[in-house]
């Protein structure tokens, strides 16, 4: 006769595969089976969604042009003197260029004044800058303070490769709470069903800055969807004069 083994388990005992990962925010998916009838809905809620989501909107995007290529006449005295400015103070390129995730995670060339050294940036652009990093310049400082070192981005908005507002580009394998941000965040990726933008929801919200703690850099995730779920040409106005107010003019970066 076969003997049934039994087991005994103590709850008490068990120890999570990977503690560090206890906190992980899952955020909910919605679920289209079922019967005909739901998916025939299903279908119609998705065809609604693609007709406004961010990235299908014919009006954003002519939006983007207009005011891309207006920013771009009205800075260019301020372009040229910025680019005196990075030229006789350090050696190296005026620009700054490093790949970056864009729309649908396909990967394009970011360009930005360049900010630091140029023996010691970090073209990969895993290390993050921290509040007094040796690496930035005098000059350098004060383009970040201001936010002045993102202008050349208007360059990207106008090669579809950005758009003004959006979720920011981060570079590939970027880390958050130690972690690589997609392992921390479950739906990371859904952030790219739009294009990146110059700034965003979650920067105007506080969001800006270091990734190293779970709660700043989920919550960095979730302004993102809520852009893209929210979204309206009024949206991006209202991003756009915040960012003015909060980065050009109080000057919060570093």
């Amino acid at each position: 006769m076969a003997s049934i083994v039994t087991a005994s388990f103590d709850r008490n005992n068990v120890t999570p595969i990977r503690r560090e990962r206890t906190q992980i925010s899952v955020r909910p998916v919605e679920f289209a089976g079922g019967s005909t009838h739901g998916a025939y809905r299903a279908r119609r809620r998705s065809r609604k969604r693609a007709r406004i989501e961010p990235s299908s909107s014919i009006a954003k995007r002519i939006f983007d042009i207009a005011a891309a290529s207006g920013a771009l006449l009205f800075f260019a005295p301020l372009l040229i003197a910025i680019a005196v400015a990075i030229k006789a103070t350090s050696r190296g390129p005026v620009l700054f260029f490093q790949y970056r995730y864009g729309y649908r995670n396909r990967r394009f060339k970011i360009y930005k004044f360049r900010t630091m050294r140029n023996d010691a940036g970090d073209v990969r652009g895993v290390k993050q800058t921290v509040q007094g990093d040796a690496r930035v310049t005098a000059v350098g400082r004060i383009l970040r303070k201001t936010s002045l070192d993102e202008i050349p981005q208007l360059i990207n908005v106008l090669k579809g490769d950005m758009s003004l507002v959006g979720p920011r580009p981060h570079v590939p394998g970027m880390l958050a709470a130690d972690l690589p941000y997609e392992d921390l965040v479950p739906y990371y990726f859904q952030r790219h069903t739009a294009r990146p933008g110059i700034t965003g929801l979650a920067q105007v919200s506080g969001c800006r800055g270091s990734t190293a703690e779970f709660g700043p850099a989920v919550s960095r995730i979730d302004y993102d969807l809520d852009y893209i779920e929210r979204w309206s040409l009024r949206m991006d106005i209202m991003i756009i004069i915040r960012t003015i107010r909060k980065e050009f003019l109080s000057g919060s970066g570093f």
